[in-house]
């Protein structure tokens, strides 16, 4: 299988993000709407448990990448 476009590294998302970025950088490398991502964390949440393991897990071993978060975005002048 040769593929053009690489993918892109396992990192922690800075910009799409609503706890600490796990969901979003795990969607991003995965090619995945990050929406069901969470939803899948949730869902594993609920039923077994292993879900908040493994969100734990990458929150502690998955770096963040560098993109400075929307929110402190510098402004541009018009």
């Amino acid at each position: 299988m040769n593929s053009t476009s690489s993918p892109t590294p396992l990192r922690r998302s800075t910009t799409d993000k609503k706890i600490s970025g796990v969901a979003g950088g795990l969607a991003e490398h995965l090619g995945l709407d990050p929406t069901l991502v969470r939803a899948g964390f949730a869902v594993s949440i609920l039923f077994s448990g292993a879900g908040l393991v493994a969100y734990l897990l990458l929150l502690a071993i998955v770096p963040t990448d560098d993109a400075m978060p929307a929110a402190a975005s510098p402004a541009v002048a018009a």
